[in-house]
């Protein structure tokens, strides 16, 4: 269905829906945003010319409302919705739902989006139309026994997968026969809780593949192209964190082949709107179909940063019945694009999601790259949706151009409160492996084999920044007390004995000894190493200080009774030592906390029962992703604290342990 309109809702949050509103509003189109009451301040809801409340921050109970957000259209006379990616841009029932309502769906007919909803079946239409397939099971026949008997015929090792599925969601890679039964169970699990369907399919796995994707479009009137092709090996968990295009692994054969086969998928799809035929690229050169994701991606910005195609614009002009504007041979490719993901991850936790309010948002200055967020200063990094902050988008005349461009853009921004994967980011951009065009789908894995753990931080640097912080503190202290004017901070009657302030850096603690020696002047002392410091300046948000004859800018964020401390690229964060501490309490006899808030998916354990150090105790979910928590040593379960299905918040006992009797 297609037809004019003049306001669009977005049905969806965060960066993709601030990127539709922005080329709404450049085509004219009046928008309409919907949040949660989480996503109350949120940017999207700001940006938009109005905006309807869904209901409470669940996604169940607002993102994934199909009545609230057709009521939502209804009352603000919206024509159309986009739906962004993710939540429920490929829900055949919500393309039905919508245009049902009498409204234009922005994207592929709900045929479409069910035909390929189904991996199972994408891939019997796909083999059908010559596209080449991976081998595997992809039958109705899903009980245990007969997908056991179909990975002995595929052979081993295999992926399972949610037939459903996407974004690596309910996908296992299995290496032998004895951890299929499991590998199946989880991925139902992950299946039904994030797809509704725990039907699964089985694939031969391909070692050492990349993965490729080719962007299709298709018009209402017969018209069908595609805008090259992206890189997205890149990936942890299976996710993809780094995205470049064109490709750095494709001859110019291969690239037409693969250009090819896409266009052929669309057309046998009758495809309208923006779509991607995603492709399984092998060391030998063989490629196979993967999927058709019935969406726009997260990482579209490269191809229109190498093809100056405003991709959410044809989205828009298709949906309104027009023709393509552009032909095939008017899709050309200027340089190369490379864009990462900003994702809410605790790197000391295994780069784990995390939660907590950005302090301080900072983009870098210079405008070389482009900065797609969906957050700002004051933001919250919320558990019930998923971790990615932002995408950062750099373009060059060359691959290096763009890489160093990247690089420097992540060097430049700041960001306090939550923690990130930027340094990862940095890791990967700056690998000589990956600069070379040399990695696959494993590249993280490999390069990091015990877990990327970030960089130890240069003690020298580590030193001057808690001065900074202790200084910057003294101060504030003397300015918020009355004194004497010509009073020097933190004067008394014995000159020699200085002040003293502890900082906890990660399980270390920092003694900062200080003593004025003339206005503006300090000597300063952490630990064994002795400073002759200067302050020159405080404002708010940062300290310029000179240390031993160096001037440098150490910006200051204070939370609580945390400091964080950039200086640089770097930013190191303390916090303070109160002088009485009260008794903390700890975990009887150890067990696990909870790394993040969340709820129990299944508890593997029982009261009274021992366990071995690594044995698995109990499997959890937070944002969108399953986690299994581990023994940290041998013991006996002395209580499980939760069922599944409960919720927790972060920090709190989930299995406690106590030691086995001798």
């Amino acid at each position: 269905m297609s037809a004019r309109f003049d306001k669009v809702l977005v049905a969806n949050r965060g960066e993709i829906a601030c990127r539709v509103i922005r080329t709404c509003r450049r085509m004219g189109l009046a928008t309409v945003a919907v949040f949660s009451d989480a996503d109350e301040r949120a940017p999207h809801v700001d940006m938009a010319d109005e905006a309807v409340r869904l209901g409470p921050a669940p996604p169940a109970e607002s993102y994934l409302n199909v009545a609230r957000i057709l009521d939502a259209a209804r009352r603000t006379g919206a024509g159309a919705i986009h739906p962004g990616y993710g939540f429920l841009a490929e829900n055949a029932a919500f393309v039905r739902a919508v245009t049902e309502a009498g409204l234009v769906f922005i994207g592929p007919r709900a045929e479409t989006v069910e035909r390929m909803g189904s991996k199972a079946g994408a891939r019997a239409i796909m083999a059908a139309a010559g596209v080449p397939v991976v081998p595997g099971y992809d039958g109705d026949d899903q009980d245990d026994a007969r997908l056991v008997s179909e990975a002995a015929r595929i052979g081993f090792p295999l992926l399972v997968k949610a037939s459903a599925g996407g974004g690596g969601k309910g996908m296992t890679v299995v290496r032998g026969a004895a951890d299929l039964p499991e590998a199946l169970a989880q991925a139902r699990r992950v299946a039904k809780s994030a797809f509704g369907d725990d039907r699964l399919l089985l694939e031969r796995y391909i070692e050492s593949p990349r993965h490729i994707e080719v962007q299709i479009f298709g018009d209402e009137h017969g018209h069908h192209i595609d805008v090259f092709e992206r890189e997205c090996s890149i990936q942890r968990r299976f996710q993809k964190v780094v995205e470049e295009a064109p490709s750095p692994a494709l001859t110019s054969t291969q690239r037409a082949r693969l250009r090819s086969t896409a266009t052929t998928a669309a057309r046998t799809l009758g495809y309208v709107g923006a779509g991607t035929v995603e492709f399984i690229f092998a060391a030998s050169g063989e490629f196979y179909f993967l999927e058709v994701n019935t969406r726009l991606q997260v990482e579209h910005p490269v191809t229109e940063a190498i093809t100056g195609l405003d991709l959410v614009e044809l989205q828009v002009r298709v949906a309104q019945g027009e023709a393509l504007p552009v032909r095939q041979e008017d899709v050309t490719v200027h340089g190369h694009a490379v864009e990462v993901r900003l994702c809410a991850e605790d790197p000391a936790a295994g780069l784990l999601p995390a939660t907590g309010r950005l302090l301080e948002w900072r983009e870098p200055l210079g405008g070389l790259v482009r900065i797609d967020a969906g957050v700002r200063e004051g933001s919250e990094a919320s558990v019930h949706y998923d971790s990615l902050l932002a995408k950062l988008i750099a373009h060059g005349d060359t691959r290096d151009e763009a890489i160093d461009r990247l690089v420097s853009a992540l060097r430049g921004l700041s960001v306090v409160g939550v923690s990130t994967n930027r340094d990862l980011l940095l890791d990967v951009l700056e690998h000589p492996e990956f600069r070379a065009g040399r990695f696959n789908t494993h590249f993280i894995a490999e390069q990091w084999p015990d877990g990327w753990t970030p960089a130890p931080v240069d003690p020298e640097l580590e030193a001057q920044c808690a001065i900074a912080a202790a200084l910057a503190e003294a101060t504030s202290r003397h300015r918020a007390i009355p004194h004497v004017p010509a009073l020097r901070p933190g004067w008394r009657n014995n000159p020699f004995r200085p002040q003293r302030v502890e900082l906890r850096a990660g399980d270390r603690t920092l003694r900062v000894e200080y003593a004025s020696t003339a206005p503006g002047t300090w000597r300063a002392r952490v630990d064994e190493g002795a400073w002759r410091a200067v302050r020159t300046d405080l404002q708010p948000d940062g300290l310029d200080l000179e240390l031993d004859g160096v001037r440098r800018r150490y910006r200051l964020v204070a939370d609580g009774e945390r400091r964080s401390v950039r200086r640089g690229d770097r930013t190191l964060t303390f916090d303070l030592v109160p002088r009485f501490p009260e008794h903390a309490g700890v975990m009887p006899g150890g067990g696990c906390l909870a790394p993040m808030p969340g709820k129990v998916v299944k508890l593997l354990v029982r009261e009274g029962e021992a366990v071995r150090a690594g044995a698995p105790l109990i499997v959890i979910e937070a944002m969108k992703m399953e986690l299994t928590l581990t023994a940290p040593a041998d013991g006996v379960v002395r209580a499980t604290r939760y069922a599944a299905g409960d919720q927790f918040q972060a920090g709190m006992p989930l299995v406690e342990l106590e030691a086995p009797e001798d």
